[in-house]
């Protein structure tokens, strides 16, 4: 899977959404710190974060005993380019699409 894809697919949970707004409000949390934000349990968002962090979303600093998790933003903005290309060229298509059907067909 391209790894736009692998970061399209850690996205399309909610839980992993709301853990990166976590992440990018506070810049660094562990997870037993983002559990008490979610629904679910610690074990839950270790592996949510698991996710994400091989989607290249996060990155995972061990510290002690403790995994500091913080959001690599990079990652989000290559994905925010690729998907702004994607659409220029569905545009583009359908810009064709359109000017075939309202030309003239006797021409």
């Amino acid at each position: 899977m391209s790894t736009q894809l692998e970061v399209l697919a850690a996205l399309a949970d909610p839980t992993r959404w709301h853990l990166l707004d976590e992440l990018a409000a506070r810049r660094e949390a562990t997870a037993t710190v983002l559990a008490t934000t979610t629904p679910v349990t610690r074990q839950a968002v270790v592996k949510h974060l698991a996710v994400l962090e091989r989607a290249g979303l996060v990155t995972a600093q061990r510290a002690g005993r403790e995994v500091h998790y913080a959001v690599r933003a990079e990652r989000l903005d290559e994905t925010a380019q690729w998907i702004a290309a994607a659409a220029r060229r569905w545009d583009e298509r359908l810009s064709a699409i359109k000017h075939l059907a309202e030309s003239d067909p006797a021409s």
